[in-house]
């Protein structure tokens, strides 16, 4: 017998550039090497206490073992309800503007599948999280890149896109706080991208996964707190960052009513929902205390000052981030030529750090590598020292190399 074996929608999809460091990083482990893991954006602080007591305390109900809703519980969907009110000031109908999802990353996908056709185009910025361009790629769309900054830039550029006569957009992505670029929007942008696609007719997709991990005062907003913006408009967030949660894979697709709908149509197909106990915790986590949050904030703050602070003491000058748990921090000068993800290579196999290269997240990331804030301030320091060890090795190759030419000029 012979099997067909073009899947057709997996091999839409290109080589995954992480995974060539991922089979790096677990080799060097298995030959015992202390990898300190910059590399993912994975939380290693604990759930809070409260959360995990509430989930111990639900499990031990017998009925919350069965099925669960595929669009949540509605306690939950209450609790994010109220969570938009009391930090944007947004008023979303539990019943009609929220559905629960397994994580951001489930809903952005499966909202992908359930609005995409062939051939429809998507406009992405670039670089940016995978799911963004491949959820729709994966759905059959077309994706047409634009930078990521939010600027007047971007702005013109989205209204040339979709002002052209053959435009054929259907879906704009965002993600402010960006991953992997750690940039914010205003409000003033916002306004200027739902009036742009609200007079092209183009659905907004947004990304608020970070909303929670910002320093410095600056507190991203929603775009749903823009008028009218929930007529165009559905926005993604997750507990993973916000209460370290990422394990529990809990998410919320709000906004729009047709959107949410559509997707919680597909869900009811796809699944039934995160096991109810998870949900009755994320309730705790939305409508308790929330100096936890403020807790998981100050130490991300630390790290990220002392990995800044530190690299830069030798010689590795990167930004300060006002938001997210990841730092983007361009190549030094003397690396570039070998780009993101050979430096990757060598940071790994020298320097025992790992971090993730910036191409992975599409070409415009060339030239920079995500450091994410996920290993304690110890590790930061050690992972610093190690990484000045192998800088100062290849200066001292230069030298050797330079006075290895003045000797051939005096013969």
């Amino acid at each position: 017998m012979v099997f067909k074996n073009n899947f057709d929608r997996i091999e839409r999809l290109p080589p995954y550039v992480f995974a060539e460091v991922n089979s790096m990083k677990a080799k060097e482990r298995s030959l015992g090497e202390d990898i300190i893991d910059f590399g993912m954006g994975n939380p290693d602080m604990p759930t809070p206490k409260h959360i995990v007591d509430k989930l111990c305390e639900t499990i031990q109900d017998p009925k919350s073992h069965r099925y669960s809703v595929s669009r949540g519980i509605l306690g939950l969907r209450k609790a994010q309800s109220n969570y938009y009110k009391r930090r944007f000031n947004v008023d979303l109908d539990p019943d009609t503007e929220v559905v629960v999802t397994l994580g951001s990353k489930e809903g952005l996908a499966n909202l992908a599948s359930a609005i995409t056709a062939n051939g429809d185009h998507v406009i992405v910025p670039n670089p940016s999280y995978p799911i963004h361009p491949y959820g729709f790629i994966i759905a059959g769309a077309a994706v047409q890149s634009i930078d990521s900054k939010p600027d007047e830039k971007f702005i013109k550029t989205l209204y040339n896109i979709l002002s052209s006569s053959n435009n054929k957009a259907k879906v704009l992505v965002l993600n402010y706080p960006n991953n992997p670029t750690t940039e914010m929007a205003s409000l003033d942008f916002y306004k200027e991208i739902v009036d742009i696609c609200t007079k092209f007719g183009v659905y907004i997709l947004s990304d608020l996964a970070y909303a929670e991990i910002y320093y410095d005062g600056f507190i991203p907003p929603s775009i749903l707190e823009i008028p009218k913006a929930k007529n165009i408009a559905v926005e993604f967030s997750s507990l993973s960052k916000t209460y370290s949660m990422p394990g529990w894979r809990v998410g919320f697709a709000v906004g729009n009513k047709k959107l949410i709908e559509a997707l919680t149509k597909i869900k009811s197909y796809l699944d039934y929902g995160a096991f109810t106990p998870v949900q009755v915790a994320a309730i705790a986590a939305l409508n308790g205390s929330q100096k936890c949050v403020d807790d998981i904030r100050s130490i991300y703050l630390k790290r990220r000052n002392v990995l800044v602070e530190g690299f830069s003491r030798i010689g590795w000058n990167m930004d300060l981030p006002k938001s997210t748990m990841f730092v983007w921090a361009p190549l030094p000068k003397k690396y570039l030529n070998i780009g993101s993800l050979e430096f990757s290579k060598l940071l790994l196999k020298t320097g025992k750090v790992a971090v993730a290269p910036g191409i992975g997240f599409g070409k415009n990331g060339e030239g920079f590598v995500r450091i994410g804030l996920v290993e304690n301030e110890n590790r930061i320091r050690q992972a610093i020292k190690n990484i000045k060890v192998l800088f100062d090795k290849d200066k001292d190759k230069d030298k050797d190399k330079d006075k290895d030419k003045d000797k051939d000029k005096d013969n």
